[in-house]
């Protein structure tokens, strides 16, 4: 597992490396939820996903993305909130292998 860094900002876009893909993440707070979009060479291929503990992002093979995106509650079992980014609330990438053997459904 890698660990994403994450601002405490409400709203934030990143760009980083997974597993030789450019990857883009915009990461935003609505009134319900934190959502996040995942773009690979800047052209997305899914967005507007409910951020939860433990729940996969990416979820489908066919889309194309080698891995998976999960957020983690360090202190708990709560949803992240964006006070929390990159503290509390960690994101993670797993690589094919990992998304198995790590508990994340």
């Amino acid at each position: 597992m890698m660990i994403v860094p994450l601002q405490p900002i409400p709203a934030q876009v990143l760009y980083t490396m997974l597993k030789n893909q450019l990857t883009k993440l915009r990461v935003y707070q609505k009134p319900t939820a934190i959502f996040i979009d995942v773009y690979v060479n800047d052209v997305i291929i899914i967005g507007g996903v409910i951020c939860q503990n433990k729940n996969r992002i990416v979820r489908s093979k066919y889309l194309g993305y080698i891995g998976d995106l999960a957020f983690f509650d360090t202190q708990g079992n709560s949803d992240p909130e964006w006070e929390g980014l990159g503290s509390r609330y960690l994101l993670g990438y797993f690589d094919e292998g990992e998304v198995e053997t790590v508990g994340i459904t």
